[in-house]
């Protein structure tokens, strides 16, 4: 089986006090997860329980204390998978004074895209992600669900491998959300893989085939959805009801 990405025994403590001398604070504790190839794979947890520092682990933004991850099989060090790679951040940092255009433009050259197939991938996201009317002003005047149109458009310019999206709903309108659902079913025909990070638990429900569970830094569950959904009884409670337990046996409420 080939793997988007591969955990092992992943630890990771950022440094405390003057000159990073203090004990440090752990954000990993001994994570181990293996990601297949192919599907949609929600990583939940609560505030503060690790998933942002997994995702910038796995996208080379910070080393691992210890442990070792592979990334699209191959070791973390060789670099060239990141072009695989697509990535949504929770809260985007565009240069206002770009338009989307621009904007898109400047990413595709970032991730290889070659130059003669740019402007047409450029035309063809704005136009996908519905803001082909509004493609030529500055960022500093789109709203804030036409921000995360723009970064959905950003993390596809590579025609990625592998789609990261961090909270991709916040923001977005009923028709925006609709939108999102049916890209990540496109990728998830082509085979394609996507890491879904989000607190919105229906939305989980409803697009991922399996999921980890991170409570405090530590793995508490992985598995397919209806595992976890399924009750005791053999039939289907909610994600919401399901997760509870796994919170408060870390001692989370």
């Amino acid at each position: 089986m080939t793997h988007a990405a591969v955990f092992e025994q992943v630890v990771k403590t950022y440094p405390t006090g003057m000159f990073g001398r203090g004990v440090g604070v752990p954000a990993l504790r001994g994570v181990s997860l293996s990601i297949p190839t192919g599907g949609v794979f929600g990583l939940l947890g609560p505030n503060r329980a690790g998933k942002t520092t997994l995702v910038k682990l796995l996208l080379s933004l910070a080393e691992p204390t210890g442990g070792t991850i592979r990334r699209l099989d191959a070791p973390l060090s060789d670099r060239r998978t990141l072009g695989r790679i697509g990535y949504m951040h929770e809260n985007h940092a565009f240069p206002r004074y770009l338009s989307a255009g621009e904007l898109l433009t400047f990413y595709g050259g970032l991730s290889g895209v070659r130059s003669e197939q740019l402007r047409s991938k450029v035309e063809q996201l704005i136009t996908r992600v519905g803001l082909a009317d509004r493609q030529h002003e500055p960022i500093a005047r789109f709203s804030k669900g036409m921000v995360q149109r723009l970064g959905l458009a950003q993390a596809m310019i590579n025609d990625p491998d592998l789609l990261i999206l961090d909270e991709p709903t916040e923001g977005l309108d009923l028709s925006g959300r609709q939108l999102l659902r049916q890209i990540v079913r496109e990728f998830k025909a082509a085979k394609k893989t996507i890491i879904l990070v989000s607190h919105v638990l229906p939305e989980v429900e409803e697009l991922c085939d399996t999921l980890a569970v991170i409570v405090a830094g530590k793995i508490v569950h992985t598995g397919p959805m209806t595992e976890l959904i399924r009750d005791s009884a053999g039939g289907k409670r909610t994600l919401e009801t399901a997760l509870k337990p796994l919170y408060e046996k870390e001692g989370v409420a």
